[in-house]
């Protein structure tokens, strides 16, 4: 008898603390982050290929490689910080801990050992009314505790953690490995920032 994959996979931190600036009105959530060798910044969506700061781009300045250094190569580290300080944008994962079955990014292969303690992070944002999941993964972890369906992307639904009710939004993921074309994917995050009072 063979021991299950999970069992021989060694299991695997978030690498990262919250970005929780008080004045955030809007928390994103992803499933996990990459491998660190797709890292081009020690920071949220590090993929180059990934389409989230392409998305943030388009929205706020119009193109979509703002935040991308003139080499094509790495993400502006430092201006997505005082970006999303600025505008109260909050960014952490669903998991702080997973198994990853592969060595790749996939949500499908990883396996959440610990799920992310929302509401201690959200005690830290006392502004924050909103959680915009990036991904399938994502949204089926943080809504497993309420025992609410998820809603259909570009939708939300209501969640509540103590007294605050927390409106969650169901994203396109921005993952190359979606479908969909980074201007068709802003149109739902650029809803989703005026919805929120962020635009």
């Amino acid at each position: 008898m063979t021991k299950a994959t999970s069992t021989t996979t060694a299991i695997e931190r978030h690498p990262w603390e919250p970005f929780a600036p008080a004045n955030a009105k809007i928390l994103f959530l992803g499933s996990f982050p990459p491998p660190r060798i797709r890292w081009s910044m020690d920071f949220y969506y590090p993929n180059i290929t990934n389409d989230f700061w392409k998305v943030i781009g388009l929205i706020f300045f119009g193109e979509k490689e703002h935040f991308i250094e003139k080499q094509g190569k790495r993400f502006k580290e430092k201006e997505i910080k005082e970006f999303l300080a600025e505008k109260g944008i909050a960014l952490y994962d669903a998991a702080t801990a997973v198994h990853r079955l592969s060595g790749n990014a996939s949500d499908a292969r990883l396996q959440i050992v610990e799920a992310t303690d929302i509401a201690a992070l959200l005690a830290r944002m006392p502004h924050c009314h909103h959680i915009a999941v990036t991904g399938e993964k994502a949204a089926e972890t943080v809504l497993a505790p309420h025992a609410v369906m998820s809603p259909k992307i570009g939708e939300s639904t209501r969640i509540h953690y103590g007294e605050r009710v927390i409106t969650l939004w169901r994203m396109p993921s921005t993952s190359r490995a979606y479908p969909l074309a980074p201007e068709k994917k802003a149109e739902f995050y650029h809803a989703l920032f005026h919805a929120t009072g962020v635009l």
